[in-house]
């Protein structure tokens, strides 16, 4: 297992991964390690008894905006105005309601720990880092977050308070992404939540080549504004 270094910011080849998409262990969670980090499709994940690890699995989870599916009945959803959407307006405590108890945390732990918070926080205070919120009645009910670099997003965690919230949030997202000319998302590892909206696998080595092309585009830092409603 590769180990990081304190100092250097270089990660190994994410071909030199094991199967389950383990590429290395330690370092820190400084901004310019995670954007090194990100520019080579690799993301941070772990959980609060363990040291820091780092991911690039193959296959790789991909959204492409202009391939979107919206279930009918959250198209209806969103045609009824039950929600209003913001960007980048309370960034800290998306994070923090994404980092609540789950059911794949039982015990009430989470990969999203106090560090994670701090580190993606000062990210998104260099226009690197960017959350969605979902409003309902003026109360903050769902959102998500994420890192955009280039024309990719790469999407993190997302949190939900009242039904179809954080899937709300997801299609305003992606609709505005595709409306700025983003070319992927990132989804990481792929799920039946992410697949129900068009997210496919595909090897990683087409992943690290799309997403070469993608960073080619200039980088659009925040704050980021929702265009229109």
């Amino acid at each position: 297992m590769y180990r990081l270094s304190a100092t250097a910011l270089h990660f190994p080849p994410p071909d030199q991964a094991t199967p389950e998409g383990l590429l290395a262990v330690g370092g820190d969670l400084r901004p310019e390690r995670l954007i090194e980090a990100y520019r080579h499709g690799i993301f941070p994940w772990y959980n609060e008894d363990q040291p820091i690890l780092w991911w690039s699995p193959d296959p790789r989870a991909v959204l492409f905006p202009s391939r979107l599916h919206v279930p009918r009945s959250l198209e209806k959803t969103l045609r009824r105005g039950r929600f209003t959407f913001t960007l980048d307006t309370c960034f800290r405590d998306v994070m923090i309601r994404c980092a609540g108890p789950r059911i794949q945390y039982p015990e009430g732990g989470t990969w999203i720990t106090p560090a994670m918070i701090e580190a993606y926080t000062e990210l998104h205070q260099l226009g690197y880092a960017h959350s969605i919120e979902t409003w309902q009645d003026g109360r903050l009910v769902g959102g998500l977050y994420g890192v955009a670099l280039g024309a990719a997003f790469f999407a993190e965690s997302m949190f939900m308070r009242v039904p179809d919230a954080s899937k709300a949030a997801l299609v305003r997202l992606v609709r505005q992404l595709r409306a700025w000319d983003f070319q992927l998302i990132d989804c990481q590892q792929s799920s039946p939540h992410v697949r129900r909206f068009g997210a496919q696998n595909i090897p990683r080595r087409e992943f690290i080549a799309r997403l070469a092309a993608a960073l080619a585009v200039l980088d659009r830092r925040g704050p980021w504004r929702v265009d229109g409603r």
